[in-house]
């Protein structure tokens, strides 16, 4: 069900359906997050891909929503990094600044790809490291020039405020970094790479091995 729901799925709803608790439906709900982790070592812009990678950052919160202004330490800051026609993964980040941002894209994007992004200066030094960094100035109304887009990500932000603000309405600082796991997993496995709900429920399936997530870990 969990794989499945392209906004995810309430505990309540998923106590309602299976006829368990609603504490056991929630401690079920994570421990299928913590098997949604990505934990591949490859980096993205590789082999398979058009060796694009969006980068994009924004800022979560209950009363306000999604917003690149929004720069409430109450709210959850997120940076997101897409392949162009292929995989996300999505950081929960204590702040973001050109120094926080840097060890996550050297760490997950190879530096031979062409890397697009907004205006944000905070991406300026970084993306001289890779082999072209191009942008749109969404201050002058400016979304795409060619192929130089950041609408992939905005895409995938909007899939998650769907998901965080219309569905799990609020989600605590410390359990966030697993939805944000669930959201690139769908995402990463979704049916415009060919991947059917089937498909992606035994992709999650594999995801379990090795991993252990225990009730009193998640609760601490």
């Amino acid at each position: 069900m969990i794989a499945s729901s392209k906004k995810g799925i309430r505990s309540n709803q998923l106590h309602r359906t299976l006829g368990v608790t609603l504490k056991t439906a929630w401690f079920m709900s994570h421990r299928v997050r913590e098997a949604m982790k990505d934990d591949a070592t490859d980096k993205l812009g590789g082999l398979g891909t058009l060796g694009i990678v969006e980068a994009d950052e924004t800022y979560c919160g209950k009363t306000k929503g999604f917003g690149k202004g929004a720069h409430s330490n109450k709210k959850q800051k997120v940076i997101a990094l897409v392949e162009r026609k292929g995989r996300v993964r999505s950081f929960h980040m204590p702040t973001i600044t050109a120094e926080t941002v840097k060890p996550v894209l050297q760490g997950q994007i190879e530096q031979n790809v062409r890397l697009m992004t907004d205006g944000a200066g905070l991406y300026e030094k970084i993306g001289k490291t890779f082999a072209s960094h191009e942008t749109v100035n969404h201050a002058a109304g400016e979304y795409a020039q060619g192929d130089v887009t950041t609408n992939t990500v905005e895409g995938f932000f909007g899939i998650l405020k769907m998901g965080i603000g219309g569905v799990y309405q609020h989600v605590s600082p410390q359990h966030f970094h697993r939805y944000l796991s669930e959201f690139d997993f769908r995402y990463s496995n979704r049916k415009k790479l060919g991947i059917e709900d089937a498909e992606r429920a035994d992709i999650l399936l594999q995801g379990i091995v090795g991993k252990r997530l225990t009730y009193r870990t998640v609760v601490a």
